[in-house]
């Protein structure tokens, strides 16, 4: 019969379509970190208005469950490598869209060296190259944690786990 829970949209289109600065923000975003679709962006946005959300509602009550609740989000938000695990909920209000974009697993590739760019991360990715932790994750807007940072690599069989492959060797900057 199938799952019968209802499948949403993890994003929030923009109030107005047709904003010229959001538009040319999203593009120089877009051409940074490798998209394909605005929704890319739209994503984490929403990611970052959900968790200043709870950050808001939290600051304002002094309940123990409060204090539990403030303690899960930190804790969250910190291992996914988006705040120190010193931060404080004020400090949750000034995460930026930059931020999230750092942690999928197409920027970690390039910052890793593990790709020469975002769009040639992002095809290691599909085409199940990657092993986050001994698990192959063929989606590039995957959230690495910090505990699984270092645990980014390509798979054995793959061609591309040669560090002499010649599509992986960075290119030297000569004269």
């Amino acid at each position: 019969m199938g799952d019968p829970r209802k499948i949403r949209r993890k994003f929030n289109k923009p109030s107005h379509p047709w904003r010229a600065e959001r538009i040319e923000e999203e593009h120089k975003l877009a051409k940074e970190y490798g998209l394909k679709k605005m929704r890319e962006i739209w994503r984490g946005k929403t990611f970052l208005a959900t968790v200043a959300y709870q950050a808001k509602r939290l600051i304002a009550l002094h309940t123990p469950q409060a204090e539990v609740e403030k303690k899960q989000l930190l804790t969250r938000l910190s291992s996914l490598g988006l705040m120190p695990p010193t931060g404080t909920l004020t400090d949750v209000l000034s995460l930026t869209i930059r931020d999230v974009l750092n942690r999928r697993l197409q920027t970690v590739m390039v910052q890793r060296k593990l790709a020469r760019s975002a769009n040639q991360a992002r095809q290691f990715i599909n085409h199940e190259h990657v092993l986050v932790k001994d698990r192959i994750v063929s989606s590039p807007s995957y959230l690495v944690s910090r505990a699984e940072e270092d645990f980014v690599t390509f798979k054995p069989a793959s061609s591309f786990a040669n560090p002499d492959h010649p599509e992986r060797a960075v290119k030297s900057e000569s004269k």
